[in-house]
């Protein structure tokens, strides 16, 4: 009798220990799990946009988190764009994501398109101006394609949640206006949108930007970053240096045309823009064919030149939609009014 009562205490103190070491590693894991400010002062959806999430496939294919197409082959971070020239000339601030030490800076490359510059010119460089902060429990975080001067940290310094530590550039690697924004835990890429997530599946692991950031971080496949009526023919180059916005629609303009820039579109998504003019009146559509491939950025237009002396007065409106698979996806409608210059 005694003797089967002291196996079962020996099982128990067993049983006792394992739960606690399984409690203790539970606990450990929970501590070490960093929380993630948004490392730039915008508001996503808004004023800024994900452009591209980190790459989940291993092969030279391409799958972000969701298993959608917004990434590209080996893409390690998060990219964070902002619209335009004009904007970024204001200055847009990175944040420290999270309190830590500075152990890693660079701040005199210059702001120019990869494009432009070539991929020699920045080999090595490719993050261009930039700031590395170690945290707690082997977390780092990365930031880069800074303003050339921008960078307001040394190695060395601490940094607290919301610091400000550079402005948003042109440097390195890139051919738009955006930070990188990188998370590393104990060498190991991370994915701030999935931690944990098992290889090979769609929508696993869990998000460690903080909690307050739940609607701000939540994934869109498809998003309208720029979207207006212009008194001239829009180009790439003139949205994405502001310049657009110095040809406003008027009576007299030469032309009135409305535009939309998307990102995310991906193969089989049809487009379609309508512009209607006082009292409903058809001023010009354009039905695009289904994509035969994903589109990292795309921009319809849809107008057409002035024939008469001058536009009739009255309000224009634009109605922009994405079909797929026969469901609408995406819509936007906007208007203007064409008034005298």
């Amino acid at each position: 009798m005694h003797r089967f009562a002291a196996v079962g205490w020996s099982r128990l103190k067993y049983l006792i220990l394992i739960s606690l070491c399984l409690a203790g590693a539970i606990d450990a894991e929970a501590e070490e799990v960093i929380s993630l400010a948004l490392p730039i002062k915008c508001q996503p959806g808004l004023t800024c946009f994900f452009q591209n999430y980190v790459d989940h496939d291993a092969s030279d294919k391409v799958r972000d988190y969701r298993c959608g197409g917004r990434s590209y082959d080996g893409h390690d971070g998060t990219d964070i764009r902002i619209r335009n020239l004009e904007i970024q000339r204001q200055g847009v601030e990175v944040l420290a994501a999270a309190p830590g030490r500075v152990i890693g800076t660079r701040n005199d490359m210059e702001d120019i398109s990869v494009k432009s510059a070539g991929k020699a010119a920045i080999a090595g460089k490719e993050c261009g101006n930039g700031v590395v902060i170690e945290h707690e429990s082997g977390w780092r975080t990365q930031y880069c394609h800074m303003a050339k001067g921008s960078v307001r940290v040394n190695v060395g310094d601490q940094t607290t949640t919301g610091q400000p530590i550079g402005l948003v550039g042109l440097s390195g690697d890139t051919e738009f206006f955006h930070l990188h924004f990188t998370v590393r835990h104990r060498g190991k890429i991370v994915d701030p949108f999935a931690y944990g997530v098992p290889e090979n599946s769609c929508g696993g692991g869990r998000s460690i930007w903080a909690a307050s950031l739940a609607e701000q971080t939540q994934y869109r496949p498809r998003e309208i970053i720029d979207y207006a009526f212009a008194g001239t023919a829009p180009t790439m180059e003139l949205i994405e240096s502001g310049e657009i916005a110095k040809h406003p629609v008027t009576s007299g303009s030469d032309a009135l045309v409305a535009y939309v820039r998307v990102i995310g579109l991906q193969a089989g998504d049809r487009q379609f823009l309508a512009v209607q003019g006082p009292g409903g009146v058809s001023v010009s559509t354009n039905n695009l064919p289904a994509l035969d491939r994903d589109k990292a950025q795309f921009l319809i237009i849809a107008g057409k030149k002035r024939s008469e002396a001058a536009w009739p007065a009255g309000r224009y409106s634009a109605t922009y939609r994405v079909i797929r698979d026969g469901a609408e996806v995406l819509r936007k409608t906007f208007d203007v009014e064409a008034r005298a210059r």
